[in-house]
């Protein structure tokens, strides 16, 4: 995935405001027909895996199970998350050092200087990512190079405590010497703390040097060393995915070609590995190597799919005649993967502890790339993998089009929007072509109107779900993004599975995927839906202003709602209420609300969510810049895009954007210098639009469907994963076509709270999952009342 602005992927032929709320209309009932004697193509039993991307400290601090921090000192020339332990009149200095590394891959080292160790001790603490836990009666181990300078040679002492000095496990390292050595030492605890902190000091003054400081529990996911962290890891093993396609995502570019992942330098001894820079803000260790990750498939027993680096970053490309290596880096990592002992990337996999091969099949080129110069790396990648393993799945990359004038096998596309926006795009691949290249929807998420990851976001997901087991004979294989967030460093949002240092909890859209991928069927059965139209529901919210690209000015900005006034721009008061979005400069300037950035998306929003049936108006002026202006109504989700674009797209079209649906579109431009009256009208009905007192946009908010549902079939049981996506009770009548009768009853799995912006938490992380019960089914045809925002999972055994 992109910066967030720029990987959303619009299919603009949806209806426009997409971002409405919808109730069923009076009718609230449908028929679900599937047609049980007529079975369709067989499902694809890749379609459900997961993405497992090192964003939001998923990796270090996440799943890898190391709890130090910045262990080997590589994250800068600073002691970074390493701080002083002093008592009495200690005086301690601790300096990041170059001058005799362990390694030259390893070149930073942690200097001690105690010069008094004043009544007590003096030492050094790491409180890992946000704490480290530490649990009752558990076991740590703890390894680390040190060496002492000329008049000192320890003891060290190492313990585990809390915040306030608590000691919870204590060990020693009795001697250390002038040259680096590994010590490692065993500690149990003695009590339980999930912000404990490792501290390692001395009773006397001298000099010694650290690197390489590593804490590691015992208890790995199957005990693995090097390991990760049991919850997690039990958390993606319940998805029961079929893939893991990894390990990016923007992680694999990287802005520039200098931080590209390159996965040889993520084998072998980890204190010899690359500590690069994560462009989603922080350093990682590659604990977790490609070596790893291989593993972590065969653990889960889920194919692992490699997206590897094609020579092209955010910001620049490798020439052409420079791909060589690119080429030579897929056809190692393969022969890695896969090659015998005898082979030279084999050999060295069975170094690293995996003689057997790993037994890889599918290989991405490249993410999120695109257009000519993706074209030529793309074919010259595939060619050279086909050549010499023409077994390999090759994946291609879907941005802003497929490469040409190549061979496509798997086309990989993302999707980032709203709830509605996925419940117009449950039929998407209805009518895909049947002759041409397979899809992967490789990244997709409610990003918009979802909250943290509620109950809303998790019903729009799942429509788009049904649509993509319907078609499973073209949709291959899809997985939601992110996978993890560590709570502490939320760099995109949501994620599938939110964690601290000891608890973790997964979204409404988790208990989504689980449901989906526990319950699938070997064969699709055609369906039909009945469903009545869902009617817009009451819309409403705040306003504001905002600049894409360019630098404005706005005044006389007022709400009404009949005589009402509700709200009136004081440039007296400054922007004090106004909640400022996005790298914006704002200031009040000669009566007027004044943006001189020249960045995207600045907004500007005050109001209450409440408010609905007003009208804004306001004066705006362009300063300079490529644009024209943001007006935002009905703001319910600042993230959103819920906004009049003027001038946008360069400055040539009008348009009014939903929830990253663009609509109404109109040729138009605005002057730099000129006043302009701007007023927007919203009502029950629609929106209407004015520019200087002419009106540019009049639409209705749309419909759409309040059923979504998709049937396989595995055995004897029939499998319908039906979405109830109205605000009430749906009564539904299930008609299975071809059944003399129903053996037994039949099972539901529901998944709904009292609330559609319900989330789950750390504190309460079950509000919403799913509940499972039986149910008698009278035969083949029978009516159930299918709860508002609703997935439910009908499973029934039939003759």
């Amino acid at each position: 995935m992109k910066n967030k602005w720029h990987c959303w992927m619009f299919v603009l032929m949806c209806a426009f405001f997409a971002g409405m709320a919808f109730t069923a209309t009076a009718a609230s009932s449908g028929t679900i027909t599937v047609q049980v004697d007529k079975p369709g193509p067989a499902s694809s039993p890749m379609l459900w895996g997961i993405f497992f991307e090192d964003i939001n400290h998923s990796t270090d601090g996440g799943i890898y199970a190391e709890m130090v921090r910045n262990r080997n000192f590589e994250d800068g020339d600073k002691p970074d998350h390493w701080t002083v332990v002093r008592s009495g009149t200690a005086q301690v200095e601790i300096v990041v050092d170059r001058s005799q590394p362990v390694s030259p891959k390893n070149p930073r080292s942690l200097k001690v200087d105690i010069r008094d160790v004043g009544s007590g001790r003096a030492g050094v603490a790491n409180g890992g990512f946000w704490g480290m836990n530490v649990r009752r009666g558990e076991t740590y181990d703890l390894s680390l190079f040190a060496r002492a300078a000329a008049g000192f040679n320890g003891p060290l002492s190492i313990t585990l405590e809390s915040e306030d000095r608590e000691i919870y496990a204590e060990g020693r390292i009795n001697r250390i010497t002038p040259e680096w050595k590994t010590y490692r030492v065993r500690l149990v605890a003695r009590a339980t703390d999930p912000r404990a902190r490792l501290v390692i000091s001395t009773a006397k003054p001298g000099t010694f040097w650290l690197d390489m400081v590593s804490l590691f529990p015992q208890k790995t996911y199957k005990n693995r060393p090097n390991g990760l962290r049991p919850d997690l890891m039990e958390m993606l093993a319940a998805l029961k995915p079929s893939f893991n396609r990894f390990p990016g995502g923007c992680w694999v570019e990287g802005n520039t070609m200098a931080e590209a992942y390159r996965w040889k330098q993520t084998i072998g001894d980890v204190s010899e590995r690359r500590t690069q820079y994560n462009l989603w803000g922080y350093q990682a260790t590659h604990g977790i190597g490609y070596h790893e990750y291989l593993q972590m498939c065969e653990d889960l027993g889920a194919e692992p799919l490699f997206v590897i680096n094609c020579g092209m970053s955010h910001r620049e490309n490798v020439p052409m005649d420079k791909m060589d290596e690119f080429v030579q880096d897929a056809l190692d990592a393969i022969e890695y993967a896969n090659g015998p002992v005898t082979s030279r990337w084999g050999a060295i996999r069975a170094k690293n502890g995996h003689p057997a091969p790993f037994n890889l099949k599918y290989m991405q080129i490249g993410n999120e790339n695109g257009g000519p110069a993706y074209e030529e790396r793309y074919r010259l990648m595939y060619q050279a993998i086909k050549a010499r393993y023409p077994y390999m799945h090759i994946i291609a990359n879907h941005w802003g089009g497929v490469p040409r004038n190549s061979p496509l096998e798997i086309v990989d596309e993302h999707y980032y929007n709203n709830p509605e926006f996925f419940m117009q795009q449950s039929t998407r691949y209805d009518s895909y072509p049947r002759n041409g290249y397979k899809v992967f929807v490789g990244e997709y998420a409610v990003t918009q109107g979802g909250g943290q990851g509620n109950l809303r976001a998790a019903v729009g997901e799942a429509a788009f779900m049904t649509g993509l087991e319907r078609n499973s004979d073209v949709v291959v294989m899809a997985s939601y993004a992110p996978l993890f967030v560590h709570v502490n460093h939320r760099r995109w949002n949501p994620d599938l599975i939110n964690f601290d240092s000891s608890r973790a909890y997964g979204i409404p859209s988790y208990y989504v995927q689980k449901m989906f991928s526990e319950n699938r069927g070997t064969t699709i059965l055609p369906i039909t839906v009945d469903s009545p139209e869902a009617s817009r529901r009451a819309q409403g919210g705040a306003i504001g202003v905002g600049t894409w690209l360019t630098q404005a000015e706005f005044k006389d900005i007022k709400v009404t709602r009949g005589n009402e006034v509700l709200f009136e721009f004081d440039p007296a008061q400054g922007t004090k209420n106004w909640r400022l979005l996005g790298n914006g400069n704002w200031s009040i300037q000669d009566g007027a609300l004044r943006q001189m950035s020249r960045a995207e998306n600045v907004r500007a929003v005050i109001g209450d969510k409440s408010w609905t049936d007003y009208t804004l108006s306001l004066k705006a002026r362009k300063i300079s810049g490529d644009e024209g202006f943001l007006i935002l109504f009905n703001v319910q989700d600042e993230n959103a895009k819920s906004w009049w674009n003027i001038g946008g797209w360069g400055n040539q079209r009008h348009a009014i954007e939903m929830g990253g649906v663009v609509g109404r579109e109109v040729n138009g431009r605005i002057e730099t210098g000129r006043w302009y009256d701007i007023r927007i009208e919203t009502s029950a009905k629609g929106v209407k639009c004015y520019l200087d007192g002419k009106l540019i946009h009049d639409s209705n908010y749309p419909t759409l469907k309040a059923l979504y549902a998709s049937a396989t079939k595995a055995g004897d049981d029939v499998i319908i994963k039906v979405v109830n996506a109205s605000y009430e009770p749906l009564t539904t009548t299930f008609a299975l076509q071809g059944v003399n009768r129903v053996q037994g009853p039949a099972r539901w799995i529901v998944l709904t709270s009292e609330k559609d912006t319900d989330e789950n938490s750390l504190e309460n992380p079950l509000k919403v999952s799913p509940v499972t019960r039986t149910q008698n089914v009278s035969g083949p045809r029978f009516d159930q009342t299918l709860a508002p925002n609703s997935v439910n999972v009908l499973r029934v055994r039939v003759q």
